[in-house]
């Protein structure tokens, strides 16, 4: 904000690179949650590896969740004075 970034711009710039970070986690996490589970249906009794259901809302989830996590130091960031900001570095 102190080079001319508005507000607004500083809360894309955020939630966008937290987005990019949950997105790459939640792709490797999905694909690996999948290989781990074909081992564990071997060790377990009518165990579904590919429920599509319980996936998604996992996904949902995960997102919700970072999206808020995500938020609160966006708004935080957004509300800051140039100057304070400066006054403190």
């Amino acid at each position: 904000m102190a080079l001319g970034a508005g507000r607004a711009r500083v809360l894309r710039l955020i939630l966008g690179e937290a987005s990019t970070l949950v997105l790459v986690g939640l792709g490797l996490g999905t694909g690996l949650s999948l290989l781990a589970s074909r081992w564990a249906q071997s060790l377990l009794f009518n165990l579904k590896p590919d429920d599509p259901l319980t996936i998604a809302v996992a996904i949902l989830l995960m997102v919700s969740m970072a999206t808020l996590a995500s938020l609160l130091p966006a708004v935080r960031a957004a509300r800051l004075e140039p100057t304070a900001a400066l006054k403190e570095d």
